[in-house]
């Protein structure tokens, strides 16, 4: 039972992990830009879902179109500010910009909301569970899992069925092809980034619901967005739920057979090993 109950909270956690991963491989596939700011662009989300709620008593789920818009524009602006200056300069020029863009980000943060902790205790879901043959589940983590794996599935259909979406994906296999055919590239990066925005910012909205808010509450998931991505494949949104959900039951697997203080260190092991044998990772070509 204890074993159903830990699978359980992996595979539930590997579908927010995932989410979080789409908007890194987004960017990654699409523009081969690694944004270090992507961990800070889902504490950023976190924040705007609770002050939301403290100012205006707007519960996360309500506010989770108000943190996806946030979040959007805030990628928009990133890419327009900072990446399309660095875009064309070696690859260790953009991953440092975005590197210090997401300390400003983090110790903006700190200043403006001091490093507390904060926590959303009443909204909607909070202190709800179910039961399922033994197995008890937080309401808010059903509630963000099945709300990442629409979004992830949304995010797909939009890549793969939409003009939009095979412009991104012109735009990814060959640039000046791309620009040959009439597409404007630069639109597509930076609705690109939007999207990857947009996908951390969902996450955001609905970890709060059960997860601390404090300036750097995004550091540990922009490494673990980062694992992901490697481990399912650069540019592979199918890719990156699979892998969401390898970590997710690894983690929590690890800190129960291990212990939580080497749970990562399994995480770190399984991507090695995976690398070596796929080095595209699992749905990478």
């Amino acid at each position: 039972m204890i074993i159903g109950q830990i699978i359980a909270n992996g595979i539930l956690m590997g579908f927010i992990y995932a989410l979080v991963a789409v908007g890194l491989t987004l960017t990654w596939g699409v523009m081969d830009i690694i944004n270090f700011a992507h961990g800070e662009f889902l504490m950023i989300s976190m924040y705007t879902a609770f002050w939301m709620f403290s100012l205006f008593a707007l519960d996360p789920l309500g506010a989770l179109p108000v943190c996806i818009a946030v979040i959007f524009v805030l990628g928009v602006i990133t890419y327009s500010g900072i990446i399309k200056r660095v875009i064309t300069a070696p690859g260790l020029t953009a991953l440092l910009a975005t590197f210090g863009f997401s300390m400003f980000l983090k110790n903006l943060a700190q200043y403006l909301w001091t490093p507390n902790y904060r926590y959303i205790n009443d909204a909607f879901v909070s202190g709800k569970s179910i039961s399922l043959g033994g197995i008890v589940i937080g309401m808010p983590q059903i509630v963000a899992a099945l709300a990442s794996i629409i979004l992830t599935i949304v995010i797909m259909a939009f890549m793969d069925r939409t003009r939009t979406g095979k412009a991104i994906q012109a735009t990814a296999l060959n640039k000046n092809t791309a620009l040959l055919m009439g597409i404007n590239t630069e639109k597509m990066y930076a609705i690109t980034f939007g999207l990857s925005g947009a996908c951390v910012g969902a996450a955001g909205a609905l970890m709060a619901t059960f997860f601390p808010i404090y300036p750097a509450s995004g550091a540990l998931y922009s490494v673990i967005a980062f694992v992901i991505v490697a481990l399912g494949g650069f540019g592979n949104i199918k890719g990156a739920l699979f892998g969401g959900l390898i970590i997710g039951l690894t983690e929590a697997l690890g800190g129960f057979f291990l212990g939580t203080q080497f749970k990562y260190a399994l995480v770190f092991l399984i991507y090695l090993i995976v690398i070596q044998v796929r080095p595209k990772g699992l749905f990478g070509w």
